[in-house]
């Protein structure tokens, strides 16, 4: 295993066959001690994070493989905390898709003008550029297409996997009526097609879920759930 990169709730190996291991940690992003989804740094340790945050990957992965959406999932290994992957290329130097079913965090604070918390709405995809330095700025269709990070059809496909996905993880959540209040995804391009996939994970520390209207933690939510 070669070592590739280390990521702030994640590091990542090259195998020999092609294929990547993601090492999942129990750091989470944060600010002051505080559990933050949107921050851009490591703000505390939990122990038993980076297992729970893999246990409802795995589960999520699984089932959009089931229904045929695209991923760069392989398999997973929960007692060693890694699961492996297919290479996938990020688009510029990674991105952010957002889909937000109420009002809340950033989308609050930038909106609150004219949004009410916990306001209501329509699977709102929104895309932000990873970029600390710049505290991950919001950017739109017409920007991403002109600098060339990605173009209009692809912007296209992003959006429509994005709600997509958003919306199978919202029905899985209603099952045991926990309610999602917005998700963040990961996307890349793989193979010679350049298909558009879903990378990364989807993990209690990747949204903002509800239960009878009480925040969830990421690790009481993988408890709750599973």
């Amino acid at each position: 295993m070669k070592h590739i990169y280390t990521g702030k709730t994640k590091d990542v190996y090259e195998l020999e066959d092609g294929n990547y291991l993601l090492q999942f940690k129990d750091d989470v992003t944060g600010v002051d001690g505080v559990f933050d989804p949107g921050a851009n740094s490591v703000g505390l340790t939990i122990e038993g994070a980076g297992r729970a945050g893999l246990k409802l990957t795995k589960y999520f992965f699984e089932v959009l493989k089931e229904k045929g959406i695209p991923t760069h999932y392989v398999d997973a290994d929960i007692e060693n905390a890694t699961m492996t992957v297919k290479p996938a290329e990020v688009f510029g130097s990674g991105l952010e898709v957002i889909c937000r079913y109420r009002a809340v965090g950033s989308f609050l604070r930038r909106y609150g003008l004219y949004a009410e918390e916990g306001q209501p709405l329509d699977a709102f995809v929104e895309v932000t550029i990873k970029d600390d330095e710049r505290e991950d700025p919001p950017i739109s269709e017409d920007a991403l297409d002109m600098l060339g990070i990605l173009s209009k059809d692809e912007y296209k496909v992003l959006k429509e996997l994005t709600q997509q996905i958003g919306n199978v993880v919202k029905e899985e959540l209603a099952k045991k009526d926990i309610e999602l209040y917005d998700i963040k995804f990961e996307f890349g391009r793989t193979g010679e097609a350049k298909q558009i996939v879903l990378i990364d994970e989807i993990s209690g520390g990747n949204m903002r879920a509800y239960k009878d209207g009480e925040y969830i933690e990421p690790l009481k939510l993988e408890k709750l759930f599973l």
